[in-house]
């Protein structure tokens, strides 16, 4: 039972709360669908309203399982207005603010102790490269890092890293959004010319969602071969499933154990908000998840060295309430969709910031900061001359919505279809080749490693 005395219901935060609530809600749920005597299952409802008290005496709401709080209880007499009690909500599986514009990135940075990716940052990775900054980064998309100065060094000094990322295969279809950190993981890989692993988490996915081992091993090929299309060089690439990989290398498993051994249950449940109620599955996934950050959990390609440093790119949730939602197949934009598709749920679903009259329009501009068609120019669009053009146009009202929509399906349409094409060249065979543990052929003249 999520038991919790009074005493401890009156000191606790509001997300201890939310889990507890949520934690005692599923064992009545339990103790109903198993018969439980009367006595035991009142007993569990009982303490089920009474942590809902204490959850609305702290917050001054009602509890909501779809509404975690954003930040700690708040008085009435605390002198914040509203404005400032809400607060943007962020764990490894929810995004959620109460902003049209979207997360407010500077806080998150605060509250995660990383840093700011300034002009100087941008410049220094432009002047090691020799490339063009991504626009990702010129946009601020990407927008926080830690020790990337670092990685820099190492570049510089000739001394190797590699990248990691990775993707959590909940379904056979990912979005247009699933795109954006392998988009920019591809360039990475082509400006620093490092070898690159991709971990497919299809355990965590089983141990999250209603899926069989089958069906989430069987999203993993499947969602590998949308990586793949984003033309990732395969001499230089390593995809590997969880559930296939882990049960084959023994330095991989060694650090997970290694990593389990030194993090609390205490410190996991506060990192990742674990209740007592979550399957010891869920509480030691994120070892798994921690492991490929150490190379000598790919002695196939690192030699079993274990202090080549590893640069994650990764991504969250963009958050937006107008955001056109991946968890609604009608409003968000699939890698599978038509041409017809597209345009119709562009037109029908994407969020304007317009005026609701033409003539409103064309006097006062539209809000490029709520308006969903611009933020996805933002991602999708390479000119920078010409988004600006359209902020320009769109804010002094001489562009309207149906133009700025417009303008996004031009955008989108050709660059799913071209997705498209280079998946269907993607077979079972270029798949298995990927996802082979197997030697990475790299520039040994750029990073030489000591022997």
């Amino acid at each position: 039972m999520a038991d919790m005395p009074n005493g401890e219901q009156g000191c606790a935060s509001p997300l201890e709360l939310f889990n507890s609530i949520a934690a005692q809600g599923e064992l009545v749920r339990s103790l109903k669908a198993g018969k439980a005597s009367k006595d035991e299952i009142d007993s569990a409802v009982k303490m089920l309203l009474s942590l809902k008290m204490s959850y609305k005496a702290a917050v001054g709401e009602d509890y909501k399982a779809d509404c975690p709080p954003g930040n700690p209880a708040l008085g009435s007499n605390s002198g914040l207005d509203a404005a400032e009690a809400e607060e943007d909500f962020v764990d490894p599986w929810t995004v959620q603010t109460s902003s049209a514009k979207g997360i407010d990135y500077d806080k998150l940075i605060v509250r995660f102790g990383s840093s700011k990716i300034d002009k100087e940052l941008v410049n220094r990775i432009e002047r090691a490269t020799g490339q063009k900054p991504h626009r990702f980064l010129r946009r601020g998309i990407f927008f926080s890092h830690r020790d990337m100065n670092q990685i820099l060094d190492a570049y510089e000094n000739k001394k190797p890293f590699y990248l990691y990322t990775g993707r959590g295969p909940s379904s056979e279809a990912m979005h247009v959004g699933h795109l954006i950190p392998f988009i920019f993981t591809k360039w990475l890989q082509d400006v620093f010319n490092v070898p690159l692993v991709i971990q497919m988490t299809d355990d965590e996915k089983y141990l999250w969602k209603d899926l069989t081992l089958d069906q989430a091993y069987g999203y993993a090929v499947e969602n590998a071969k949308d990586i793949i299309a984003c033309g990732f060089d395969i001499n230089k690439t390593f995809i590997f499933s969880d559930l296939d990989y882990m049960g084959m290398s023994p330095g991989f498993y060694k650090n997970v154990v290694k990593i389990q051994k030194h993090v609390t249950f205490n410190q996991v449940k506060g990192i990742f908000g674990f209740t007592d109620s979550d399957s010891i599955g869920k509480i030691s996934f994120p070892a798994i998840q921690a492991a490929p950050s150490f190379s000598n959990s790919f002695p196939q390609i690192f030699r079993d060295r274990a202090d080549i440093q590893c640069l994650i790119p990764c991504a969250i949730d963009q958050g937006a309430q107008t955001k056109m939602s991946a968890s609604d197949p009608n409003s968000s934009i699939f890698l599978t969709d038509t041409a017809k598709q597209i345009k119709t749920k562009v037109n029908k679903h994407a969020f304007s910031g317009g005026r609701d009259t033409v003539e409103e329009h064309r006097q006062f501009g539209g809000n490029c900061d709520v308006d969903v068609s611009f933020m996805y120019l933002t991602f999708f669009l390479e000119d920078d001359d010409k988004l600006e053009q359209i902020r320009k146009d769109y804010t002094s009202g001489d562009m309207l919505t149906g133009e700025l929509k417009k303008t996004l399906i031009e955008v989108l349409q050709p660059l799913i279809a071209e997705h498209q094409a280079r998946r269907k060249e993607v077979t079972d065979e270029i798949v298995k080749e990927f996802m082979t543990p197997r030697k990475l052929s790299y520039d040994f003249q750029c990073f030489c490693f000591d022997t």
